[in-house]
């Protein structure tokens, strides 16, 4: 989710507007020190990390598809789903866990943001931003605007195992721990249906290693195409599942390399037990349980993974 090497301005109410190499509208957090999306752009970035990997084909026209997304933002992952849905004749019944609607107003006073959508799309994003809620002729929206560590736990209260697909979307875990926690994932894992994906951009150990924890299969995104390996990324993200997916160009499962870093201290959990931590309470338990680990030998350091993978 991050931005390349940037400076960017202070803006009013904390945001930066920015355009991404495809042409798209994004936001800049000047609060996270982060980007609501890569540089590829906004829209490139909805295609190749949410909406290719959960394979609407799959679905027969007419199927009904639910759908549950962590962290709105500027709702250009909704957008595109609702008009991927519309031209595939699916149900859609989606709920967005956000705590501020600020991205998605200024993304709608945004010319660039509103040229590429239909008028009902439009519609259906204004809505929700006033009302918390849209129905349209094939599908519902619900936005329970709130700390998404609460309202997950009303919406399992009515939908527990019923969701298709588990879209996160939240800022990076070094940024914004609290919606990376093991209690958290345990959760969004909750609400999935038996044969439903849970999809990230996030390759994050401590991640990979809670969803395996609570009994997924991982399989890491294939990198986006122009986005060389190297460094810190060796995948696209991270999609999860209850039983292996098939086969695709879309995905492979995990190497030896990143298995070996979800046993390092880098795979030490996030954890938030009262789901009303801040983010600098987290990191810090985290680091206690880090130095925990590398101490009784329970995890070698990260430091020592990368020596023994030349990275």
């Amino acid at each position: 989710m991050t931005w390349p090497a940037s400076a960017p301005e202070q803006a009013p109410e904390g945001f930066a507007e920015r355009q991404g190499d495809d042409g798209s509208f994004s936001l800049w957090s000047t609060a996270y020190g982060e980007g609501f999306h890569s540089g590829r752009g906004a829209l490139r970035e909805a295609r190749e990390t949410f909406l290719a990997p959960s394979q609407l084909e799959r679905l027969a026209p007419g199927a009904r598809l639910k759908v549950v997304e962590v962290c709105v933002g500027t709702g250009t992952n909704l957008g595109l789903l609702l008009e991927a849905c519309a031209i595939r004749g699916l149900h859609l019944e989606w709920w967005g866990l956000e705590l501020d609607p600020r991205p998605l107003r200024l993304a709608l006073a945004a010319g660039d943001f509103r040229r590429p959508w239909q008028p009902a799309t439009l519609q259906a994003l204004e809505q929700l931003l006033t009302q918390g809620s849209w129905r349209g002729e094939d599908a519902t929206c619900q936005i329970p605007w709130g700390d998404a560590r609460q309202t997950v736990l009303e919406l399992l209260g009515e939908e527990r195992g019923q969701i298709d697909l588990v879209w996160h979307d939240a800022f990076s875990p070094q940024r914004c721990p609290q919606l990376w926690t093991l209690e958290f994932l345990e959760a969004a894992v909750a609400l999935m249906a038996p044969g439903a994906r849970w999809i990230s951009y996030c390759s994050a150990a401590a991640v990979r290693e809670v969803l395996g924890l609570l009994g997924l299969h991982r399989v890491a995104l294939d990198l986006p195409e122009g986005l060389p390996a190297g460094g810190n990324r060796w995948s696209g993200g991270t999609m999860a599942s209850f039983t292996p997916p098939a086969p695709s160009p879309l995905w492979r499962e995990l190497s030896a390399m990143e298995l070996d870093h979800l046993a390092s201290t880098a795979g030490e959990p996030y954890r938030d037990p009262s789901g009303r931590e801040d983010a600098a309470s987290i990191m810090e338990t985290r680091r206690g349980a880090q130095a925990g680990a590398l101490g009784s030998g329970r995890r070698p350091s990260s430091s020592a993974w990368r020596r023994r993978w030349d990275l």
